[in-house]
């Protein structure tokens, strides 16, 4: 039975291995991953991390060193309790006192006779708080929070002395090992509780002063600004006022085409007087293929196409441009997303013909198909769930278990793929004698179940529909979430879930009302993409300027100014030719390609992706050696400055001499020249001190070709132009 405290328990009935000793091995840290609970255990003795297979860890405690670490002849000289109490030497140091209730319970254990459960024990299946939230006025306030264990047989169980505590953000709110919680400082955090394999948190408001500070009440649009602006005002965070028509021009433009705006762009749209022409300014985007375009480079990107040969079978270019292809395809037709996912989850047949057949060549490559490693890409990036943590022992952070992982791989475990007809094509299919995988621990087979359930698949042949039925069903909030969250921080520069491919519980949403809105709207849209990037982006908060003020200058999660973002890669470059009117040539891609549109190819000498151009590596494209978000890099670095500064990316392009040729021809004066360099970079006008310098160098210069060449590259080279702001 499953009692309602430690000492009840003590008091009630015999002591169980399982509910009383292990949780107190967790408590103390002894089977966590920098002690016991290591891959190679430590000092010899090893446990399963945080518990995952306690009939093992019965068998090192009780069998595997009989009379040593208990005793049950005589209890208290049990290794187990000599050590934690420090009355022997233990790398670990002294965990807790005589006189504490776990070392009763575990003394009491041992006088029982050290006895293993007889017969299945009651499972928790959720870890319930005292509260979800707390709110301080101050530094320095205190409050409590108790922790409730949930069995499978219904009973519940006060587990705060077992749990384990920590805080995200030690700045704003420290907790202790009784659950006891002091506010550090202003801002907001979570604390979250651990107890067998489930992690529950609550969220901690530290509210600053609210001297001198006064709520703008900005308008608001729709939903998102509700959201967002009552998360602010509750911080006592003002957001930035709205930017002016130039920046929202040149942020939407680099938003959903993924490139820079022209001049004739430019002047169109400031000379529009009309009071809905950033609304229409947005359709007109979304209605162009480039947004396609764009998010057929971001799914590519996310699903790891690549071209290339591997022997004996492998991928291909036509195969590449297949899947490629089809991607642009769906989006361009504006198919929903839900539909769109679910075909290639359960997509067959020739990868040449068949491009979403591309899923199982490409989410992970070789030469061989791998179950296990599909599984975990495949779960990271249709529902940003990392599951792999759990293939050797239960999730440390999350509520996967092994039992989760090895059920989920079996969804894949008869995937097979053979030659077609040419060398260069393979045909994926389902083999439905291939039996499911098997549990790590204990060998046993593990039908296929999806992600959360309790029981596995009721089928026969191939379960992938099954799965894709289950992983694109608007009621699966995990999906849609995952959606909702990757697709905001496209536009915003971070998730609400921030990465966004890390999606557990002791990572939790900025702000939980903001996500679930996005992924309900999203579900209600029929998981229309346009459909929520209009929303966002019609939002105030999408339009907000970067420039903070002195309550939002610290904030770098609640979204109360626009981010600084450095130019992925590809919209750089995009950018640059979109500037200088000379495009570049990609090898293997023809004259014209974007760069968004440009995918790796695998070198045949040293086996990785290759984009056959500089300029992406030294700015971060995603080498798709991954699935994960962290591959496409946007920090800024001097490789960068240096290639701009003196490289052929910029040197080649303006010494074509193309548009500074058009200005000289136009016979405009020297003032309206600059005026048409800066709009053609930075879209914006120069400042009169901008001006005036530049009229300087005009008026020392040799000749006016090189003058008007330098502004032109010096703009290039600015962090205004690299930049979305």
């Amino acid at each position: 039975m499953f009692c309602c405290t430690l000492n009840s328990n003590l008091l009630a009935e015999d002591v169980s291995f399982q509910q009383d000793v292990m949780p107190i091995l967790f408590r103390a840290g002894c089977n966590s991953g920098t002690c016991h609970g290591a891959a190679r255990g430590k000092d010899g003795f090893h446990l399963s991390l945080f518990g995952y297979d306690p009939q093992g860890d019965y068998f090192r405690i009780s069998e595997e060193m009989i009379g040593r670490r208990i005793n049950v002849a005589r209890p208290e000289q049990s290794l187990l309790l000599r050590k934690a109490t420090g009355r022997v030497p233990h790398t670990g140091g002294k965990l807790f006192d005589p006189e504490s209730e776990y070392y009763t319970t575990l003394l009491r254990w041992i006088e029982e006779g050290g006895l293993n459960d007889a017969g299945p024990v009651p499972e928790v299946v959720e870890l319930k708080l005292s509260t979800d939230s707390f709110v301080f006025n101050r530094a320095g306030e205190q409050n409590s929070i108790r922790v409730t264990a949930i069995a499978s047989d219904g009973s519940q169980r006060d587990v705060t002395t077992l749990a384990r505590f920590h805080s995200n953000n030690g700045s704003v709110v420290d907790i202790r090992e009784d659950g006891r919680l002091t506010a550090t400082g202003p801002g907001d955090s979570n604390v979250f509780a651990r107890f067998n394999r489930f992690t529950s948190g609550a969220e901690v408001i530290v509210l600053p002063s609210a001297e001198n500070f006064t709520w703008p009440d900005p308008p608001v649009v729709n939903y998102i600004d509700e959201l967002v602006f009552n998360r602010l005002q509750k911080l006592r965070i003002a957001p930035s006022p709205l930017c002016d028509d130039e920046t929202f021009l040149r942020r939407i433009t680099l938003d959903l085409a993924g490139r820079s705006p022209t001049v004739d762009e430019y002047h169109a749209f400031v000379s529009d007087q009309s009071a809905k022409k950033r609304e229409q300014k947005i359709d007109s985007l979304l209605a162009d293929d480039a947004f396609a375009d764009l998010w057929t480079a971001l799914w590519a990107e996310q699903l790891r196409i690549m071209g290339g040969n591997y022997a004996p079978v492998g991928t291909h270019i036509k195969a590449a441009d297949a899947y490629y292809e089809w991607i642009r395809t769906q989006l361009r037709n504006d198919r929903p997303l839900n539909d769109f996912v679910s075909e290639m989850v359960s997509a067959s047949g020739s990868n040449l013909i068949n491009g979403p057949a591309n899923t199982y060549t490409m989410l992970v490559h070789g030469p061989r198909f791998e179950p296990k490693a599909f599984a975990a890409d495949f779960s990271q990036v249709f529902l940003g769930i990392q599951i792999q943590c759990a293939e050797c022992h239960n999730h440390p952070f999350d509520r996967w278990t092994m039992d989760d992982y090895y059920s989920f791989v079996s969804f894949f475990s008869g995937i097979k793929r053979k030659p077609g007809v040419e060398p260069r094509e393979q045909r994926i299919y389902y083999d439905t004698t291939m039996p499911p995988a098997r549990h790590l621990v204990d060998g046993r087979p593990m039908p296929a179940r999806t992600l959360g359930a309790n029981e596995p698949l009721d089928y026969t042949g191939d379960p992938r529909q099954q799965l894709a039925d289950w992983l694109t069903s608007a009621d699966n909030e995990m999906f849609s979430r995952n959606l909702a969250n990757r697709i905001w921080a496209q536009l915003l520069g971070r998730g609400v879930i921030e990465p966004v491919d890390d999606v557990r519980v002791s990572n939790p949403p900025t702000n939980e009302p903001l996500l679930r809105a996005l992924s309900e709207h999203l579900v209600d849209s029929d998981f229309n993409l346009r459909t929520l990037v209009r929303e966002i982006c019609n939002s105030r908060v999408y339009q907000l300027s970067s420039r903070p003020n002195d309550s939002n200058r610290l904030d770098t999660r609640q979204f109360s100014h626009a981010k600084l973002r450095r130019l992925r890669a590809d919209v750089l470059m995009d950018s640059v030719v979109t500037v200088t009117g000379v495009p570049r040539n990609f090898s293997g891609f023809p004259t014209g390609t974007r760069a968004i549109d440009v995918y790796p190819r695998l070198s045949g000498d040293t086996g990785g992706p290759q984009f056959g151009d500089q300029f992406f590596e030294t700015f971060g494209r995603s080498s798709r050696a991954t699935i994960c978000a962290c591959e496409t890099k946007t920090e800024p670095t001097l490789s960068q400055t240096l290639h701009l500064a003196v490289g052929d990316t910029l040197r080649s392009r303006l010494g074509a001499g193309g548009r500074i040729n058009e200005l000289l021809a136009s016979n405009k004066t020297p003032e309206t020249m600059i005026e048409e360099l800066f709009v053609m970079a930075l879209n914006r006008k120069p400042t009169p001190e901008e001006l005036s310098s530049m009229q300087a160098l005009l008026a020392n210069a040799e000749n006016d070709y090189s003058a008007y060449e330098d502004i032109l590259w010096g703009l290039l080279n600015s962090t205004e132009f690299a930049f979305n702001h």
